[in-house]
């Protein structure tokens, strides 16, 4: 993959690089950002040797799980100019998704009937939002400067996106290895514009987490196991979205009613005291997400999803793992002649999968286990 034009084939000759002030170039980039509705826009280098050694750590110790193709990319990830060579410089921006008119988040958590889904899925999928920005932007940069070489990415390839951002001065990785920032707490997604560009650098943000150590406590399965390192095989965001297989006997009571990802470590973060609401229509609830009921959501069958998931980042994990999932919440909600009938209508489902989660789930409600999460 090689930085390239991506915009039409009528494009405006390279404007020579003796001519271009970069430094103002780099201002109009960042109100080009803002126009197009990142929050921030901020601009790093490649050199990130010393997260390349947290990263081959972290693969080393297995904490990667299932996630296989975190290893096969090798360095790539870390090191920008081999996954695309040419690449000076990464243009890093952020944008809100917190859904302020979304229901509360503690209020579904702590109603067992109900399903959690994590804020940034509630709406429409983030990957389509920011891919299209970040491409106006580029086309915003070539009709200043000609066309020029650069790719776009949104957590769609091996990036270091949040060790970028961190260069770029856009926020310091917490302790639950989310990126934070001092203005505007951790709510907001990120994207990455690859570029040939020799725009001057950003001062890389410094860490403020302190002593504050809340998202550790908070971590329902105990998946940051000390600062800065998140054993995903343990996460519940990772045990929902990313596995296909079945969840851990010993881990299913933990998950309580969340069955697509978690927030508590962002919940619980004093920082976050600082977020803004999202400005952004895409990112408000769809299919009444916010709020379903966890039968509600398991009655619906494979077309159903499919169309209430049309446009959302939750389809990629398919009707199979969208049951298995919500099969698991039931088994940790508050026992219901309902609920044990709505298993009942699952127990011969076509996946195996499905069946499994679904017999274990019957078998919390027969030993009426509810919602008691620290019971296995």
């Amino acid at each position: 993959m090689k930085l390239s034009p991506k915009s039409s084939d009528a494009r405006a000759p390279a404007v020579p690089v003796e001519e271009i002030d970069f430094a103002a170039l780099a201002r109009a980039i960042k109100g080009w950002g803002r126009e197009l509705g990142f929050e921030q826009v901020g601009i790093a280098g490649t050199d990130l040797a010393a997260d390349e050694a947290h990263l081959l750590d972290w693969l080393d110790q297995g904490c990667h799980g299932e996630m296989d193709y975190m290893r096969r990319h090798g360095t790539k990830r870390s090191r920008p100019q081999t996954l695309v060579p040419g690449t000076t410089r990464i243009v890093s921006a952020r944008m809100d998704y917190w859904p302020a008119a979304a229901e509360p988040p503690q209020a579904v958590l702590e109603d067992p009937a109900r399903a959690f889904v994590s804020r940034y899925a509630l709406g429409r999928d983030y990957h389509k939002v920011l891919r299209r920005r970040l491409q106006q932007l580029a086309t915003r940069i070539e009709r200043r400067v000609g066309h020029f070489g650069y790719r776009v990415f949104t957590d769609s390839a091996p990036v270091l996106e949040k060790a970028i951002a961190r260069q770029a001065g856009l926020g310091w990785i917490g302790k639950h290895t989310n990126l934070i920032n001092e203005k505007a707490g951790s709510w907001f997604f990120l994207g990455e514009l690859f570029t040939d560009l020799p725009l001057p650098l950003d001062t890389p943000a410094q860490a403020h987490c302190g002593s504050c150590q809340a998202c550790l406590d908070i971590c329902p399965t105990r998946a940051i196991v000390a600062p800065f390192r998140l054993d995903a095989r343990r996460c519940i965001s990772y045990l929902t979205i990313e596995l296909r297989g079945p969840i851990p006997r010993e881990l299913r009571p933990l998950l309580g009613n969340r069955i697509y990802g978690c927030d508590d470590c962002q919940l619980v973060c004093p920082w976050n005291r600082f977020a803004r609401p999202s400005a952004e229509a895409d990112f408000l609830p769809r299919s009444g997400l916010d709020s379903a009921t966890l039968l509600r959501l398991f009655a619906w069958d494979e077309a159903q999803f499919l169309r209430h998931t049309e446009g959302s980042a939750i389809r990629r994990i398919g009707h199979v793992c969208w049951l298995r999932n919500i099969a698991v919440a039931l088994g940790n909600a508050d026992p219901h002649p309902e609920i044990v009938a709505a298993l009942n209508a699952r127990a011969d489902h076509p996946s195996g999968l499905v069946r499994e989660h679904v017999a274990w789930a019957l078998e919390r409600q027969r030993r009426g286990a509810g919602s008691t999460a620290d019971r296995a």
